[in-house]
């Protein structure tokens, strides 16, 4: 069954006329959750030379011990509520996904900037309500859409938004991770929001709607799967495979597939491929891994390079906003597309 449009509308009043915020060299930062993925962007950041990493937070005392080695002044807390209390001007939040959406909107209600792993909710829903505060109370909100920031991907990107493809019809992308989540709590759809989809689809759906301007979607059909059998809603399982077709206002179609634990000969699969009426473009993981890329300019049968590198791109997005805190901190517009990308998600799910 086809879902009715999928339109993006801005929720509530336009973001206050407050008199912009004084530049400040180096914000200052708490960190929530301090796993493997908050401590690899609490690395990236301390290395960037931008920020004053102050406090640090998680329930798992060791963990919190380990981050902190090499950072002798900062706080250690074991809550949320506690990291709120000391003084700074941003947050990175790391908790498990059914945090995300309330932690941020704590942090934005007291007026820090949030940056925060994907998903920052579980639906359209939660989605639009951070949104909406940061927009109401003026600040800067990031999510961690890190893919977007592999030179290649961006080398890529140029292409399509900057015609060099033609009319873009059709866009082919994947995601198959051999393994699984670790974290018990990824298997909880109330808690994590989903399986595969909301793990893997998020940076294809968000990937292909970058490179083509976010346009609406019209019209979503989708085939999920647990453990080689279809998934209902109503199953209390996440789904740890998924097909889907998008199809755009434009026209345009886009497929996607996703998995979990896919015996895929390798640890990872990674690609997508884009089509238009002057050529093609596509990149790919090399090797299975989940770090390094490579990408393509198409026309007819003869392909080119494009510029690709063994690079450490994990941490940009963090580093990307920190660059905007740093130059003041207020609510950047651009958080608005990811609106549209949860509520792709959801259709996905209502239409399995």
């Amino acid at each position: 069954m086809a879902t009715d449009s999928l339109e993006l509308k801005h929720v509530g009043a336009p973001v206050s006329r407050r008199r912009k915020r004084s530049p400040r060299s180096r914000p200052r930062l708490g960190f929530a959750g301090l796993g493997w993925i908050g401590r690899n962007r609490m690395e990236a950041l301390a290395r960037s030379g931008l920020v004053d990493i102050v406090a640090l937070a998680d329930s798992v005392p060791d963990t919190i011990r380990d981050a902190a080695r090499h950072l002798p002044a900062a706080a250690l807390l074991s809550s949320f509520e506690e990291l709120l209390s000391v003084e700074m001007d941003g947050v990175v939040i790391a908790t498990p996904s059914a945090l995300h959406a309330a932690q941020a909107e704590q942090a934005l209600e007291r007026g820090l900037a949030v940056f925060c792993q994907k998903p920052l909710g579980r639906n359209e829903a939660e989605t639009a309500r951070v949104i909406e505060t940061a927009r109401r109370k003026d600040r800067l909100l990031g999510v961690d859409l890190s893919y977007r920031f592999i030179t290649c991907l961006r080398e890529l990107h140029a292409l399509c938004r900057g015609g060099e493809l033609g009319e873009i019809y059709a866009a082919d992308l994947m995601f198959h991770n051999a393994y699984g989540p670790d974290k018990p709590w990824f298997y909880d759809q109330k808690l994590s929001g989903g399986g595969c989809v909301i793990d893997l689809g998020i940076h294809l759906v968000d990937l292909a709607l970058w490179n083509l301007g976010f346009p609406e979607v019209k019209k979503v059909t989708s085939h999920l799967f647990s453990q080689g059998k279809p998934w209902h809603a109503d199953s209390g399982q996440v789904e740890d495979y998924a097909v889907a077709t998008l199809n755009l206002e434009n026209g345009a179609t886009i497929r996607l597939a996703c998995s979990w634990k896919l015996p895929a000969g390798c640890d990872a699969i990674i690609t997508g491929s884009f089509f238009g009426t002057k050529g093609g473009a596509a990149f790919r993981n090399l090797d299975g891994s989940f770090y390094d890329f490579e990408a393509e300019r198409f026309r007819g049968t003869t392909r080119q390079k494009l510029s690709c590198f063994l690079e450490q791109w994990g941490g940009r997005a963090a580093v990307h906003w920190a660059e905007q805190l740093a130059g003041g901190g207020d609510f950047a517009p651009e958080i608005e597309t990811l609106r549209r990308v949860a509520a792709a998600l959801d259709a996905i799910y209502q239409n399995a």
